[in-house]
């Protein structure tokens, strides 16, 4: 088979990048290369170097990444691009060059991820004659925050859009109320979720066009090993992975370690409430922040805890920590919120707390009962590969655009994808 020429359009991606959406971007880019396709991934360093802090990692214009054609933006203009984009809704300053690389003939497919700050709704009516695809990591389509977190303090259950934008400091974007948005995703071939609550959220939240459900995935050789490797630590331990962030749920659970003197809290991960919580465990020599590391370092951390802690308040879109975990073989403990019911109930390899008490009791008796931990984990693995590995996922993610490619009337795409799968 000759491969597609696939284009993934993304404002942030490795490393000029915070986390999951950049690398499920990262590792679905590879995968297709795995599978003979050609994949162009364009995305902007400016919106990385404006939110940043601290020393960047310089990397070339152009770069190949594991066979994967990288093309970053960048502008002398520096923040003032991506903040042209946030306010107007469409390309400013790389217009041009965007235009011209999504130009007819160029790509059989284009995939659009996370386009809030290269290009906006603007940028997905400039593909003419490819297959079109938005992948929504985040609520961005139906929330300026792309969270679902108002005013900073809860989740949303209702539009307040306008004073919620201004609690975040950040100006508000006027396009949002021209109908803009929702004409642009209409032209897009197929639109994804992440999860069956992220499509419902979508959908409650007044996105019209209908979602397919295609999850997070970890590559086919990301299991660990559980009897190879010394721990990373010492002790006991439960590990926690993500952005230091109030939406990210430690302040209720740093203090539930405190009645737990034998087992540790091991946190990595950096960001802006992260002060905040180190002052919260002050006095606690269980609680340990290890701050930002890069992600593959963290197998050992899940391969060797007792458990992996996902305890989020936010609407999540699915929550790719958890199926790291369940790669080493590790249960989860999730809030019972978002995403995680769907994921924990399918994999039979972890629990849910809402309550403070109820972590407590669930870390107790994971500490306590090695049986119970085993029955947990030992479904963990065998729900990777059956839900969530790149073999599976991968699959579904072509033959979305195989479906998409028929409805557009591109034949070719459409057989020659059949073809692949047959």
């Amino acid at each position: 088979m000759i491969g597609l020429r696939i284009c993934m359009l993304t404002t942030f991606y490795p490393p000029y990048s915070f986390g999951g959406d950049a690398i499920d971007v990262q590792r679905l880019s590879q995968a297709l290369v795995r599978r003979g396709h050609d994949v162009t991934v364009v995305h902007d360093t400016d919106a990385f170097r404006a939110l940043h802090r601290g020393p960047i990692a310089e990397r070339p214009e152009q770069d190949d990444d594991h066979g994967v054609k990288v093309i970053r933006l960048h502008s002398r203009a520096g923040a003032l691009s991506p903040l042209l984009v946030q306010q107007l809704g469409r390309p400013v300053l790389h217009a041009r060059r965007l235009r011209r690389l999504l130009g007819p003939g160029q790509f059989d497919v284009v995939n659009f991820h996370n386009v809030s700050l290269i290009g906006g709704p603007g940028l997905l009516h400039y593909p003419r004659d490819a297959v079109t695809l938005y992948m929504a990591h985040e609520h961005w389509l139906v929330c300026p925050t792309h969270v679902l977190w108002r005013f900073r303090k809860e989740r949303c259950d209702q539009r307040h859009c306008l004073r919620c934008v201004l609690s975040y400091h950040r100006p508000p974007q006027l396009w949002r109320y021209t109908g803009a948005l929702d004409r642009a995703i209409a032209g897009v071939d197929s639109v994804i979720a992440m999860s069956e609550f992220s499509r419902d959220k979508h959908r409650e939240f007044g996105l019209k066009q209908p979602m397919e459900v295609l999850p997070c995935f970890v590559p086919d050789d990301a299991s660990g090993d559980s009897a190879v490797g010394d721990s990373p630590h010492l002790r006991p331990f439960v590990f926690f992975a993500g952005r230091l962030e109030v939406i990210k749920g430690l302040d209720d659970v740093i203090p539930v370690f405190r009645n737990l003197p034998d087992l540790d809290l091991v946190i990595a991960g950096d960001g802006e409430h992260a002060a905040h919580l180190r002052r919260m465990a002050s006095g606690m020599p269980n609680v340990h922040f290890l701050g930002r590391r890069p992600p593959e370092t963290l197998a050992p951390f899940y391969r060797h805890a007792l458990a992996s802690l996902v305890p989020s308040v936010g609407y999540e879109t699915f929550g790719m920590v958890a199926i790291e975990a369940f790669a080493q073989g590790t249960p989860v403990i999730a809030r019972g919120i978002g995403p995680f019911p769907e994921v924990l109930q399918r994999s039979g390899a972890g629990e849910l707390f809402n309550l403070p008490a109820e972590l407590d009791a669930i870390l107790r008796r994971l500490q306590h009962d090695p049986a119970y931990r085993a029955t947990l984990a030992a479904g963990a693995r065998q729900a990777v590969c059956q839900y969530w590995s790149e073999s599976v996922v991968v699959p579904a993610y072509l033959d979305i655009v195989r479906r998409a490619a028929a409805r557009r009337g591109r034949t070719a795409v459409s057989q020659a994808l059949a073809d692949q799968a047959a």
